[in-house]
């Protein structure tokens, strides 16, 4: 099967993923964009097709509405798009780095292409760094990422990075272009590097805030009924109240301990969707997940999430390791990891 990742380089420690080429600290951005494979441009021709003229001849015809994006090395196609697209390039993506790796003491931890070179990123350590209680550390990131395919916004965001056990969370991403922790530009825009820099703040501000989240929710006990309910609300989209929450939990094992029978067979003709899954989120957040048995992820609300970034990162079913990564930084994925962290907000809100 072919691998989604096309290229990818990183430095310091194998990423969660397994996948780059590795290179040595304080390259410059010529090297990371070679052995990222990036060193290529998005360029663009009309769009034209074949047809026949009144004496059966083939004659090409052009239809200025759209273009073709290629990549400039392979000339593969990459997306049949809009004349009022805004493509951003690989290189782009690498130099919005420059100056603060430069000067501002980032350091370029990984950066690649995907699926053939419809998306790329590049993903920087900040230099910020928290520890919870029982030495549980979070290192702060800004990942940019793109695609000329429809299917991402060029994004920068703040993330999150649990060091023992490589989770990724995005922060303070609340699904607006000008909140603490993300910047979308879409494509109908063109993307000004310095712009976003600006609309991030690229400041300590989102990180602290996320962090003080992170330490309340660690500081929160939570019972098995309100795990339960908690992971139903994550994967199902519900909202239990204190009163369900005991026939949640009844419900909650009766169904993960038959996840593959049949609705009709099961008691009560009830079904849980997301049996499997949850089943295996409540046995990572019961002590069999990476740093499940710290005293910060304990049975604390900052478990449950815990449990739910890495079964979307390390655990959840994909048809390759790429797949997986495309998922848990873009995909659904991103989106269970960001019903998990509101959900957890919402117990100690």
């Amino acid at each position: 099967m072919a691998h989604l990742v096309e290229t990818m380089a990183f430095v310091g420690q194998t990423p969660w993923h397994g996948l780059g080429n590795e290179l040595t600290p304080n390259q410059p951005i010529e090297i990371w964009a070679q052995q990222a494979g990036m060193n290529w441009r998005i360029e663009s021709s009309d769009v034209s097709y074949m047809a026949q003229n009144e004496k059966g001849q083939s004659i090409i015809m052009p239809f200025e509405e759209q273009r073709v994006l290629y990549r400039s090395d392979t000339h593969a196609p990459l997306s049949v798009v809009s004349q009022r697209f805004q493509e951003v390039q690989p290189m782009e993506i690498l130099h919005f780095y420059k100056d603060l790796t430069e000067q501002s003491g980032f350091e370029l931890e990984t950066a690649g292409v995907l699926k053939g070179g419809k998306k790329f990123w590049a993903l920087a350590k900040t230099g910020q760094s928290s520890a919870l209680k029982g030495k549980d550390v979070s290192n702060g990131y800004i990942l940019l990422a793109t695609a000329c395919d429809g299917t991402l916004a060029t994004t920068a965001q703040f993330t999150s990075i649990r060091v023992v056990c490589n989770n990724t969370l995005a922060i303070a991403l609340k699904g607006q272009n000008n909140s603490a922790g993300v910047v979308k530009v879409p494509h109908s825009t063109r993307f000004d590097a310095e712009k976003v820099k600006h609309q991030l703040g690229i400041s300590v501000r989102a990180w602290d805030e996320h962090m003080y989240e992170m330490k309340q929710l660690s500081q929160l006990k939570v019972t098995q009924q309100e795990a339960a309910a908690y992971f139903d609300a994550v994967f199902n989209n519900t909202s239990l109240s204190v009163a369900e929450q005991d026939e949640s939990i009844i419900q909650f094992y009766r169904n993960a301990a038959m996840p593959n029978q049949s609705n009709s067979s099961r008691p009560d003709n009830k079904t849980e969707p997301n049996g499997r899954a949850m089943s295996k989120v409540m046995t990572m957040f019961n002590g069999h997940g990476r740093g499940a048995e710290l005293s910060s992820a304990k049975d604390t609300a900052y478990g449950l999430l815990c449990s739910i970034t890495e079964f979307c990162d390390h655990e959840r079913r994909a048809m390759s390791t790429d797949h997986r990564l495309d998922s848990a930084w873009f995909g659904a994925g991103a989106s269970i990891k960001q019903r998990g962290l509101e959900q957890a907000l919402r117990m100690i809100a």
